[in-house]
């Protein structure tokens, strides 16, 4: 399939959360437009202040509300006249009763919008969708390291989920709903490539931390999503999240910065080999402690950095990781990694505390 040329119309499905904000921004940095999805005329107020205050009006950003991303045919007015799709509408909590409560939307979301891609066709050329690594690593039972990749399926999470329903662990549910969202929509491609105008990228990252852009500046932490609250209460307060030390320095996984998996969708747009691929995206393992030593080590700022928690520098370091993640293959196809370099731990470390601070949080 032909890539997106700049200028194009781009479609960024829940434009008010912490990656699709960051995804918007960037393709408006790059020089597309956007149109972006919202639940409600209230947060649409929210997301067009904040992009207009970065310098992006209506001539480039606009909305349009899509109340419930579970229903056909929702998406058939959002999609026309897009040249691509950027589909990051999915919920990522740990309280689900019912695991129907994540998978359902997660599934039927992402079906919905594949659908109204199909029956307007056209003019669309790439779809990316997030998945995540959720979809990919079975974290239990696991004697020896394991390198995951893009061939691999968390099939075991579906199986738990079925076999204890509302009794499943809570994380095992979110990447049930992962896992079988991805699926759908690799099934959903395939079953009607003759049919289609366009090709499927899926990405797949880890943990996904850095400054939030999409929240107003009355917000408060707990407005932050799952993954970055977590960052925030671990590195940012004294309690460091209620861890312990032996946590600290033994907890912890892959993971990447949200303005690098936003450029990933941006690169998926351009780069012509990524059709039809399933790409994780990952810079490396993290311990909490390897982020609290690396927010310790900034040189002295306006920041309150004597405030920072301090745990048991170095104790990461020790660390044995049992899941690792093999992202050469975006480093071949998008350049991450190679030609276009990840965040590190500092710079991403740095970039949320000062962020925070703005915010009067830190």
């Amino acid at each position: 399939m032909p890539t997106v040329p700049l200028g194009s119309k781009v479609l960024v499905t829940g434009i008010n959360g912490y990656i699709a904000a960051w995804v918007g921004k960037t393709l408006l940095e790059k020089g597309y437009s956007v149109r972006g999805t919202v639940r409600s005329e209230d947060k649409a107020v929210v997301i067009k202040q904040i992009f207009a205050e970065a310098g992006y009006g209506e001539e480039k950003f606009e909305t349009v509300v899509v109340e419930d991303i579970t229903k056909d045919g929702v998406f058939d007015e959002a999609v026309k006249g897009v040249d691509a799709i950027e589909h990051t509408a999915s919920p990522f909590h740990l309280k689900a009763d019912d695991p129907q409560e994540l998978i359902n939307p997660a599934v039927n979301g992402t079906l919905s919008i594949l659908k109204s891609a199909l029956r307007v066709s056209g003019s669309i050329r790439r779809i990316v969708v997030t998945s995540s690594t959720a979809a990919v690593v079975n974290p239990s039972q696991l004697p020896e390291p394991k390198l995951f990749s893009e061939v691999d399926w968390n099939n075991q999470a579906i199986e738990e989920v079925k076999k204890h329903g509302r009794e499943a662990n809570q994380v095992t549910k979110y990447r049930a709903s992962k896992t079988l969202a991805e699926k759908a929509a690799w099934e959903f491609y395939n079953s009607n490539k003759a049919n289609i105008s366009w090709d499927l990228v899926t990405l797949n990252p880890p943990f996904v931390f850095g400054p939030a852009i999409h929240l107003p500046s009355t917000a408060s932490p707990s407005a932050l999503g799952t993954s970055l609250l977590d960052w925030y209460n671990t590195v940012a307060t004294s309690d460091m999240g209620g861890k312990s030390l032996d946590a600290l320095a033994n907890v912890g996984a892959g993971w990447v910065d949200v303005r690098d998996i936003a450029l990933a969708h941006v690169l998926a747009l351009t780069k012509d080999e990524a059709g039809g691929e399933r790409l994780l995206i990952s810079k490396g393992e993290f311990t909490w402690q390897d982020f609290i030593d690396a927010a310790n080590s900034l040189p002295p700022s306006a920041l309150p950095l004597d405030k920072l928690p301090k745990g048991n520098p170095g104790a990461g370091k020790s660390c044995q990781h049992k899941i690792l993640y093999d992202a050469r293959k975006a480093e071949r196809i998008l350049g991450l990694g190679a030609e276009v370099k990840y965040h590190t731990m500092e710079e991403t470390s740095k970039d949320s505390l000062e962020d925070f601070a703005r915010r009067g949080w830190f």
